[in-house]
């Protein structure tokens, strides 16, 4: 009984000293790294054309310019599993002379659209 306890109480605390993780949305996410909604529809677009025509191939990139902004930015296909697709973005926002990475996965549906999912 008095081991019970003490692993009881072993794991309440361990789950107390976890953060709690919470997901942010897509806007706060884009926002931060200093894109603009429409820096992000240009990212999507060139994600939809790189995926329009045959099944992507691991390393296959391409580069998208938002010439109204001066953002700039290459995906690259990192991964290809059952019907999903990791893609590694590296995004430069105007302004910045920082290069950031941001990963993204898109799956098939079942009419064969590449859907962003978690």
């Amino acid at each position: 009984m008095k081991a019970w306890i003490s692993s009881t109480l072993v794991a309440v605390v361990v789950l107390a000293a976890i953060p709690t993780v919470q997901a942010k949305p897509l806007s706060r996410i884009i926002a931060e790294m200093g894109l603009t909604p429409a820096d992000f529809e240009v990212v999507n677009t060139a994600a939809d054309a790189m995926l329009s025509g045959a099944t992507p191939r691991v390393g296959e990139e391409s580069s998208w310019v938002n010439d109204a902004t001066g953002s700039k930015g290459t995906i690259r296909v990192r991964d290809v599993r059952d019907n999903c697709v990791h893609l590694q973005h590296f995004i430069r926002p105007e302004g910045s002379d920082q290069t950031r990475e941001v990963r993204t996965r898109r799956c098939r549906d079942a009419g064969g659209n590449w859907i962003l999912t978690p």
